[in-house]
């Protein structure tokens, strides 16, 4: 990098006619990471291990009957996490890597102003972010077997996708400039990003509570999975489950502005243990006030409230104009319900709840993934007045299952409660489908690395005819 250097210095210095210093910066970086070598390394490595987890995935679908729609969403958020998993590497090298490196003093010797050094920087170290997400959509394409959610899953994974890059890519540039070396940096960087990484990979029991959905409000990447596979797989709204995309901007907001009003306009030369004593100790005193607050949101105990059964319940009836149905997984199931007033007098507002329950051994069933919804809103109903409902399900996973709609009146007041009212029940079985997948992932999962290594090779084979150009022109 010190001919680019040499050659940046001598641009900046040229007032009036070279362009922007950042703009300098951010060129040579982009030609230096993706003609040395060590972007394409990685994506190669990206490639390989998305083809594995792709190849999996196809196995496990066949086995566990995965619908497709899941498929899609695991593989955008396994592109997400191994994406910006490149970008953290790259900014976690891009200052500490060139102090060892001896090349950070030209720049720093020039007339840019430290903040313009690590905007090109970051920008630079921003460049794979698109190209892995790219090399991600051929894998969704082939596992999602083009449903109705392929479309709104890309748009969704690129936005979540390009926030969580952008902080956890400056995160790496934060550390790079405080850290002592390079491999502190890496390290730190790689440790920060495992803390992240394992709360999204535990069991649903283990995230329930209020410890468990704190978790998911403030860590991006669990809150960007959450929100991923509510609106993809559980058909909620984006407005629904907009706090959980709030973690995702808030994080790239905040790292950025530590980034680039904080620690930018004090780069230095030589290597920083980190912030002042000052700073460090505020940073202290933050993580306890959380710890804390977590502490104390955990134990307070919920009030018990004081029930008061009522009959609100008696006189409503509901029926079903479906008692049974033999389906094949994925495929729709459709039905309706009917709600009627049977009393004497005006009922309550009414909720129609929908339960799904497996009748043999095996897994409790989430409705949400098989019905995009659960509950229905019926106005009150005069003395044999009724109200009709349609429901669909879609029918996920092999065997027996009965469902089941349930009436809530609301209770008149906070100290009171009702009666529920259930309808018959809907036997409904399903029968396993064959293949998941019929087109195969694998032409993708072998394709892709393969293509990539030989695009590597490519500037090696340049550089070396270069050099026996040069060594012929010698003699």
């Amino acid at each position: 990098m010190s001919v680019a250097h040499d050659h940046l210095v001598e641009r900046v210095e040229r007032h009036g006619v070279a362009p922007p210093v950042w703009w300098l910066v951010f060129r040579r970086e982009f030609i230096d990471l993706w003609t040395g070598g060590r972007v394409l390394l990685l994506l190669i490595l990206f490639s390989v291990v998305m083809s594995v987890t792709s190849a999996l995935r196809q196995i496990e679908s066949e086995l566990s009957l995965i619908p497709p729609v899941e498929m899609a969403f695991l593989t955008i958020l396994s592109g997400i996490s191994f994406g910006l998993f490149v970008g953290m590497v790259i900014g976690a090298d891009s200052i500490s890597g060139e102090r060892e490196r001896a090349t950070l003093e030209p720049l720093l010797l020039t007339p840019a102003r430290p903040r313009q050094i690590v905007f090109g920087k970051f920008l630079a170290a921003m460049s794979p972010w698109p190209v892995t997400f790219l090399l991600t959509v051929p894998y969704v394409v082939v596992l999602a077997r083009g449903d109705d959610s392929l479309q709104q899953g890309l748009l969704l994974g690129a936005l979540l996708g390009g926030l969580l890059a952008m902080a956890f890519t400056g995160f790496g540039m934060l550390v790079s400039i405080w850290a002592k070396s390079n491999r502190a940096s890496l390290f730190a960087s790689l440790v920060v990003y495992l803390v992240f990484l394992i709360p999204t990979q535990w069991p649903g029991s283990a995230q329930k509570g209020d410890l468990g959905y704190l978790i998911q409000q403030f860590n991006p990447l669990q809150a960007s999975s959450e929100f991923l596979e509510k609106v993809l797989v559980n058909n909620r709204t984006v407005a629904e489950k907009m706090p959980y995309l709030m973690a995702a901007i808030f994080s790239a907001v905040g790292i950025l502005a530590v980034v680039f009003l904080y620690a930018a306009p004090r780069l230095r030369l030589d290597a920083e243990a980190g912030p002042p004593r000052s700073a460090a100790w505020g940073r202290v005193a933050g993580v306890l006030l959380i710890l804390g607050a977590t502490a104390a949101l955990v134990s307070v105990p919920a009030p018990r409230a004081q029930a008061m059964t009522t009959a609100s319940g008696q006189g409503l009836q509901i029926s079903t104009d479906l008692g049974y149905k033999t389906v094949n997984a994925s495929d729709e199931v459709e039905f309706n319900t009917v709600v009627m007033n049977a009393g004497s007098e005006e009922s309550p507002p009414l909720n129609v709840a929908m339960n799904i329950v497996k009748t043999g051994q095996g897994d409790p069933v989430d409705p949400e993934d098989w019905s995009p919804e659960r509950t229905q809103q019926v106005d009150p109903l005069a003395p044999g007045e009724s109200s009709e409902q349609t429901w669909t399900v879609e029918a996920i996973l092999e065997g027996d299952y009965m469902v089941y709609l349930t009436v809530l009146p609301k209770p008149s007041g906070p100290n009171a409660t009702t009666q529920p009212v259930s309808s018959p029940g809907i036997h409904l079985t399903v029968k396993a489908f064959a293949k998941s997948n019929p087109g195969g992932v694998l032409p993708v999962a072998i394709g892709t690395p393969v293509a990539l290594m030989l695009i590597a090779l490519v500037p090696r084979l340049r550089r070396r005819k270069a050099k026996d150009e040069a060594a012929d022109g010698e003699f």
